[in-house]
């Protein structure tokens, strides 16, 4: 649902009656809450708001925010929880839990196949057909998508675990959680041990005879996506090929195996170090910088670890992903800046480290696809800014100056088509003034066409400069756009050129306003995302008011600096195209 951007069309304030009753829907929706939980979901004092949007479907969609998170959003009458809330009431609803790396498929729009859900050794709490349920990873208990079961428990056991298991609404790095402060998701302890097992008891057992409870064995599976469901799905003679095979192979396997010697500990941060290398190489660009930690972690990194493990930072010996990053920091790999306070972000990669070149991508993974689709993104995000020259069109009061030279009514021209056309006419008229050159006698033919009525018995010369300047005044405006590698586009009128503006919003905040972007061919989610990275500041999309098919950039604080700074030195446009330069912040003097 959240897959793709959302417009916003209004954000407003919820007053007294509303919230009691948004209260007491929330109360009727999630029985679980008690009365307390309830208080602190839905305050009497705090400020809450509520935000109509439109899906990229045309879903209109009711999302109610709070601390600046959307805490819900009701759909069809149906009120349904943001991870944002789930992270704070993780069993309010019945949770299933799949692998990590289902975890991107689902954020792009997928649903959850049943061949990805992990089945617990306690078995699967019972759900009818249409139950909301929370999706978790294995080995952590904070949910990361919200999901409608397309099946009963009885169901999806009787159909041996395939098919589709849940309909998606909504994910941890979709377009709604975006909208919040992109915090991401707690370390929450299982309160029933996963199915996985303790990893060192797995160690050692033999895979065959398994049965659909025992532990799974991810060497042999691989994430596929079909009918645009994310599905986790293993060979089909998994289970007897491992029953029927020999002891002795498996004796030798576990001998080729070199992480048999290490602690779990030093497993795990082999794991972070590959996930790390890998994600540096393969998933970020410079143009991605500077990238928000929290960002690079769960975007990134969890989607360089291969299938069957998971990344968890408590299990190894730095603890807290900032003392990783700061143990990178000191090999000179990367730069980690506190940009805002308590936000950190990596401003600087040092891409000809040995460290990253000399790392090798994982079997399963493709460097050179991806090294591939890297370079494909970076030429799609050049920008050439266009070429714009003013045009002019004859009207039928001009026309009869425009005859001798061919031209009828419509015709359009360029300035300096115009102004020859102007000049051949005076030569071949005479009209140019025997005693001044500077000066052309104007003629019936100039005088209907270029004077008021007022000037028609005053005026018998122009100089040259006031009947060029006359002339293409009177002429109707059109423009010719002409983009990289297209065919040029003519339109009426003057290009619009892009508004800068800076609003005054509630609690004395400001914002800054960008609109018309799109006639500049910039797209205006790519400018709010690099503007959101540089800034640090939450950037939204938004319809323009009064106009059809046009949307307008809103950011938080006056960023006047940063977009001229982009506009006119990354995007090359020319001043006369932007408007409102002048409104930027001045510097303070320093004492």
């Amino acid at each position: 649902m959240f897959a793709r951007a959302f417009r916003v069309r209004a954000n407003t304030a919820i007053k007294g009656s509303d919230r009691r009753k948004l209260r007491s829907d929330v109360a009727a929706a999630f029985p679980n809450l008690s009365a307390e939980q309830l208080a602190e979901f839905i305050p009497n004092k705090e400020e809450l708001n509520v935000i109509k949007i439109y899906s990229h479907k045309g879903e209109a969609i009711t999302v109610y925010m709070n601390h600046r998170n959307p805490i819900l959003f009701e759909a069809e009458k149906a009120l349904y929880p943001t991870v944002y809330t789930l992270w704070v009431y993780p069993d309010l609803l019945p949770a299933f839990s799949t692998w990590p790396p289902v975890l991107q498929k689902l954020a792009g729009g997928a649903d959850l196949m049943l061949p990805g859900v992990v089945v617990p050794s306690a078995g699967f709490p019972q759900v009818e057909r249409g139950t909301l349920c929370a999706v978790t990873l294995l080995g952590n208990r904070a949910p990361v998508a919200v999901a409608v079961a397309t099946m009963s428990t009885a169901e999806m056991l009787a159909a041996g675990m395939k098919g589709k298991g849940f309909a998606v609404l909504h994910t941890y790095l979709d377009h709604l959680w975006e909208y919040g402060d992109k915090s991401y998701p707690p370390t929450l302890a299982p309160l029933v041990p996963d199915c996985a097992g303790d990893e060192e008891e797995q160690k050692g057992k033999e895979p065959a005879n398994s049965s659909p409870s025992d532990p799974v064995d991810t060497g042999d599976l691989s994430l596929k996506e079909g009918h645009n469901c994310a599905e986790l799905q293993g060979k089909e003679e998994l289970h007897e090929d491992r029953a029927a095979e020999p002891a002795e192979t498996a004796s030798t396997e576990d001998q080729q195996d070199p992480e048999d010697s290490r602690t779990p500990r030093e497993q795990m941060d082999a794991l972070f170090n590959q996930c790390f290398f890998h994600a540096l190489k393969c998933k970020v660009k410079k143009s991605d910088l500077p990238l928000l930690t929290s960002t690079f972690l769960g975007s990134h990194m969890f989607s360089c670890c291969p299938a069957g493990q998971q990344l968890d930072i408590k299990k190894s010996s730095y603890k807290k992903f900032s003392k990783f990053l700061q143990c990178m920091q000191q090999q000179k790999i990367l730069q980690v800046k506190e940009l805002n306070k308590g936000v950190e972000s990596i401003v600087e990669v040092d891409w000809k480290h040995p460290d990253i070149k000399a790392f090798a991508v994982p079997e399963g993974f493709s460097s050179t696809s991806a090294a591939q689709d890297s370079k494909n993104e970076d030429r799609e995000q050049v920008y050439h800014a266009p070429e714009i020259i003013p045009l002019y069109g004859v009207s039928a009061k001009m026309m009869p100056l425009f005859q001798e030279s061919g031209h009828g009514k419509g015709s359009i021209l360029s300035s300096s088509e115009v102004r020859n056309i102007i000049i051949n006419y005076v030569k071949t008229n005479e009209l140019v003034d025997e005693t001044n050159k500077n000066l052309v006698k104007v003629n019936a033919i100039l005088c209907d066409c270029l004077l008021d009525k007022s000037e028609q018995d005053e005026i018998s010369h122009l100089k040259w400069d006031d009947l060029l300047s006359r002339c293409l005044d009177r002429l109707q405006c059109f423009h010719q756009v002409t983009f990289f590698g297209q065919e040029p586009v003519v339109r009426r009128g003057n290009i619009e050129p892009i508004h800068l503006n800076i609003e005054q919003r509630s609690s004395n905040k400001k914002v800054t306003i960008i609109k018309n972007l799109e006639l500049y061919g910039l797209d205006p989610q790519c400018v709010a995302n690099t503007l959101q990275q540089k800034v640090q500041a939450s950037a939204t999309i938004a319809p323009v008011p009064g106009a059809k098919d046009r949307v307008q950039v809103q950011i938080q604080g006056n960023q006047i600096h940063h977009l001229a700074k982009m506009l006119l030195e990354q995007y090359q446009l020319p001043r006369k195209y932007i408007r409102g330069l002048e409104k930027a912040p001045k510097l303070g003097r320093k004492k």
